[in-house]
């Protein structure tokens, strides 16, 4: 068994597939699986996905009957996978040779890193550069709840969720949920587990494009048919149900009581901070 596990989620990505798949297979480090998970694509997607599946044996092609959504595609993906450590890696977006190399050298040496990230570089359609972005996000506190505390402080970009994991942590978390922001409540569970590592160099590069789901953040229903795309209407609550989650995540982990307490008093602040948008989710309820 391969130990690590890079996941390939992907939907209509034709233009840029293939230079993302050509990055990943041209890693320096040669010990893994690369499953794609093709989202019942309407474009070219499958047939550049099956020559790379038919050119190396590493890869694993798999193709939906109907599409479950980006979050859900993840999720997939990641039931199919079986490695030490895990990768998700999206289709659009492509990575430096030695990202893996350098990132499973530091699991291996530090058991209670749970994620190990680089730094990266933003390019547009053509991947020309538009800027280095910083994660900020080295987050290597002994205490989970500083960890946890720190990751909401400073995440902007949610990013890191693309880089080298535990897949045994993975597994005591509920991945990406079907809530917008998910990747990053995500990553709330995962710093509960273990420590963030971010290496030093630029070996991740995130294309921005009109047709990306980053590109249409604003955009309310581009974003809900990302999360879900059989909801037609969203769905009453949305964020209700994410401090919900939010709630759930702490109090599922191990943290001590006083420690749980101290984190659901700042989410419950948080849903003071959204109380105009916490009370318009509820007035067509009233209605």
């Amino acid at each position: 068994m391969p130990k690590v596990s890079i996941a390939v989620p992907v939907y209509n990505c034709e233009k840029y597939v293939a230079q993302s798949l050509e990055s990943l297979l041209g890693q320096t480090y040669g010990d893994f699986e690369l499953v794609i998970s093709d989202n019942a694509s309407t474009d070219n997607t499958e047939d550049i996905c099956r020559r790379f599946a038919a050119l190396d044996k590493r890869v694993r092609y798999v193709r939906r009957t109907e599409n479950i959504g980006g979050p859900g595609n993840f999720r997939y993906v990641f039931s199919l996978c079986s490695g030490q450590y895990h990768k998700w890696s999206t289709a659009d977006d492509y990575w430096h040779p030695r990202f893996l190399e350098e990132a499973v050298a530091v699991l291996d040496r530090q058991p209670d890193v749970v994620l190990c990230y680089p730094k990266t570089q933003l390019v547009d359609a053509r991947g020309e550069k538009l800027s280095e972005y910083e994660d900020n996000l080295h987050l290597m506190q002994d205490q989970a709840r500083l960890r946890f505390l720190e990751l909401y402080r400073r995440i902007g970009l949610c990013q890191a969720h693309l880089g080298l994991l535990r897949r045994d942590a993975m597994q005591r978390t509920r991945l990406i949920w079907t809530h917008q922001a998910s990747d990053v409540d995500f990553l709330g569970e995962m710093a509960l587990l273990g420590k963030f590592y971010l290496l030093p160099d630029i070996l991740f590069f995130r294309r921005f494009h009109p047709t990306s789901s980053s590109w249409a953040r604003d955009n309310a229903e581009r974003q809900k048919a990302y999360y879900d795309p059989n909801r037609v209407t969203q769905r009453r609550g949305d964020t209700w149900h994410r401090f919900g989650f939010q709630f759930g995540m702490i109090w599922r982990s191990s943290l001590t009581l006083v420690d749980k307490a101290a984190l659901s008093a700042m989410i419950a602040r948080w849903m003071i901070w959204s109380r105009g948008t916490l009370l318009h989710e509820l007035r067509p309820r009233w209605s």
